[in-house]
């Protein structure tokens, strides 16, 4: 896939968009359908693709996947995500799927097996599995939750199954894949399996979750084209909510040289991080919006933010719940409040469109105080440049222009 073609996308965590049960009783439900049913609203707002969250069967939320060969039931079955898929091919959406392979949730049958049948069982080699107590084996664990079980990525079965997985999906219509939690596996495990899915699916588009470290060297190292550009994140609501756009003109010097070897991924808001609107207010993610649309990376909408949802992510036992709400049945039924932002939306992701050139761009300050900023972006090659001022001295204030001075966007609030 060329770069210029990456486009953007709109992130989608299914199971809160379509209102499934994540902590209580399960059930088995085609809630993919629901989604299917906004793929014009996806199409209307100027996205290129679906990102999916998990749709595998999983014991809650998703990232504890239980078997990753299979629809989860709260979401409908085989023939519901074909269809899925099939309505964004047939509206030009490209789909990303969710892969969770550093771990596995506790109740997998594999994991079970594993400790029933002991280290020499078949399904030991999968899993990191501290055996010193015949009695009470212990499961490596992802960063202390003892619900997620981690493969053992030095384990050749593992690589093998992480190559069959990715590629089943992809044989099925996907178009790539964002590897959750990338940055828990050792680099040379991608290195091992992408070239491996690459050879079958050339085009597939890779996404890594890398939250921090070097995020260029992580590339470099493990082949994954695209990393999740948390520093930018940071310092764009930062230098809003603070009033010091020299926090902002650091991390874009910082983003330049990160760029150079990978994509960065960019985005404003993700299912694990508190809405944008609600930590610098809706004019602020207006202004946010529009350092994410004009400067280099491949940048996601996260489903609500173009509705000026708020929700506070919080570190407790369902603490993502309100920034990963159910929406309703059908656009239609939104409420009116957020219709604006909807349309500041469609104006900058159309000004992206419009000017393939920014995926690469190369940004250049122009002015800069702690409340007013300024940048032009040019094309690496060939012709092409935007013209950024960003104040928030008085208010929230925006300004894009082409290199001829004239006007592609402004905000004023």
């Amino acid at each position: 896939m060329d770069r210029s073609e990456h486009g953007t996308w709109w992130h989608v965590y299914p199971l809160g968009f379509t209102g499934a049960p994540i902590r209580t009783a399960h059930d088995a439900q085609p809630r993919l359908a629901r989604l299917t049913a906004w793929l014009d609203y996806a199409v209307e707002l100027g996205v290129g693709g679906l990102l999916l969250g998990p749709v595998f069967s999983s014991e809650t939320h998703g990232y504890d996947s239980v078997d990753q060969y299979r629809i989860d039931p709260r979401l409908g079955d085989l023939a519901d995500f074909d269809a899925l898929v099939a309505g964004c091919h047939e509206r030009g959406l490209r789909v990303v799927l969710d892969g969770v392979f550093n771990h596995v949730g506790a109740g997998h049958p594999w994991v079970r097996r594993a400790l029933a049948e002991g280290p020499d069982g078949e399904y030991a080699r999968f899993f990191r599995i501290d055996w010193s107590d015949p009695l009470a084996p212990r499961t490596a664990d992802f960063e202390g939750h003892a619900s997620l079980v981690a493969l053992d990525h030095d384990s050749p079965a593992v690589a093998d199954y992480v190559t069959d997985v990715m590629t089943t999906w992809l044989d099925r219509g996907a178009d790539g894949w964002r590897l959750d939690a990338a940055y828990a596996v050792p680099p040379r495990f991608w290195a091992q399996v992408l070239p491996r899915v690459r050879a079958a699916h050339p085009d597939a588009w890779v996404l890594g979750e890398v939250i921090h470290g070097d995020y260029a060297a992580f590339a470099a190292a493990s082949g994954i084209e695209s990393i999740t550009q948390y520093e930018l994140w940071k310092a764009i609501w930062s230098s809003l909510a603070d009033r010091n756009f020299f926090e902002l003109d650091w991390a874009l010097t910082r983003h330049l040289q990160l760029a150079e070897g990978q994509l960065p991924a960019t985005f404003v808001g993700n299912h694990d991080v508190t809405r944008i609107a609600t930590t610098v207010g809706a004019e602020g993610a207006v202004l946010a919006l529009v350092v994410l649309m004009t400067v280099s990376g491949v940048p996601t909408v996260y489903y609500g933010d173009e509705q000026a949802f708020t929700g506070t992510k919080e570190e407790r036992l369902g603490g993502d719940d309100a920034v990963r709400p159910a929406m309703p049945d059908s656009p239609a039924e939104l409420p009116p409040g957020g219709a604006w932002m909807f349309r500041v939306h469609q104006q900058l992701l159309a000004l992206r469109r419009s000017h393939p050139w920014l995926v690469d761009a190369v940004t250049t300050t122009t002015g800069l105080t702690n409340t007013r900023y300024a940048y032009t972006a040019r094309a690496r090659t060939g012709p092409g440049a935007l013209h950024v001022e960003l104040d928030v001295t008085d208010g929230h204030h925006a300004v894009v222009r082409n290199a001829a001075g004239a006007t592609l966007f402004a905000y004023d609030a």
